[in-house]
């Protein structure tokens, strides 16, 4: 089971995981370690892939796994117990500073953020799409943890496995918008080989905008989800393939009691 853990992260209390594609049971399109709920994959593969996540990332026989149906928006919502799969709340960023629930992100090229302030004990995810990331994913996950005691300077981020700028080109219009919404946002493209295309560096933006938001630390892993097809799912490589549909790897964060 491949699970990759950011330093900044690695605090007292505290579990996260970013986990790729291996070490589950699904098959076909879907090996292995699918838990991407709103796949066509079968749902009880689904479920029980899902289980293994939540047994590799904490031995409470009580912790449960909650995630969002995700939109590409900038909504985030504050976790106070856990919810059945059937009720996921649309949004893209959950929070809170309960034990034992642990916040899931699924994603297949956009990128997966988690946060702490171990100080505060809060915890954040957020699903930071290009769309998500653009219209305030970042802030609102942020703000969503200051509402629970959390302060901007304590807070440590850590970005997961995303899209790489070598694999995602974008056409005019896309960069056009960025370029619109403030000139700086340029800096995040380079031409592409084709014509009037470029190249969108999906977690340097996402970077820049934890940045701009003023938190302690931030740790991008830099691991890209298109050319790691061992390691990852990915929408783009699916995509250019044809393929019917697509898994998703979910990355993970968890208040403990083991202080």
């Amino acid at each position: 089971m491949l699970s990759l853990r950011a330093t900044n992260l690695q605090q007292t209390g505290i579990h996260h995981c970013f986990f790729g594609r291996s070490g589950g049971v699904s098959q076909g399109i879907y090996a292995s370690l699918n838990c991407g709920t709103g796949s066509k994959d079968v749902p009880e593969a689904v479920a029980e892939n899902r289980a293994r996540v939540l047994s590799a990332l904490s031995p409470a026989t009580d912790a449960r796994l909650v995630s969002c149906y995700q939109i590409h928006s900038a909504t985030a919502v504050t976790v106070t117990a856990p919810w059945p799969v059937e009720e996921n709340p649309k949004a893209d960023a959950m929070v809170t500073n309960r034990n034992h629930i642990a916040l899931g992100i699924l994603t297949a090229d956009c990128a997966p953020v988690l946060l702490c302030d171990p100080k505060a004990r809060v915890i954040g995810a957020a699903h930071a799409g290009w769309n998500g990331a653009f219209s305030g994913v970042i802030e609102s996950v942020i703000a969503a943890m200051t509402a629970l005691g959390a302060e901007r300077g304590r807070i440590h981020a850590a970005i997961g496995p995303c899209i790489g700028q070598d694999a995602y080109e974008v056409g005019p219009e896309f960069q056009q918008r960025f370029a619109a919404r403030d000139p700086v946002y340029t800096r995040f493209f380079r031409s592409s080989v084709r014509p009037e295309h470029w190249q969108f560096a999906l977690e340097a933006f996402v970077v820049h905008r934890l940045e701009e938001a003023g938190i302690g630390s931030i740790a991008p892993l830099s691991a890209c989800t298109y050319t790691g097809e061992s390691d990852f799912f990915s929408y783009r490589r699916t995509t250019h393939r044809g393929e019917p549909d697509y898994g998703r790897q979910i990355s993970t964060i968890m208040l403990h009691d083991d202080l």
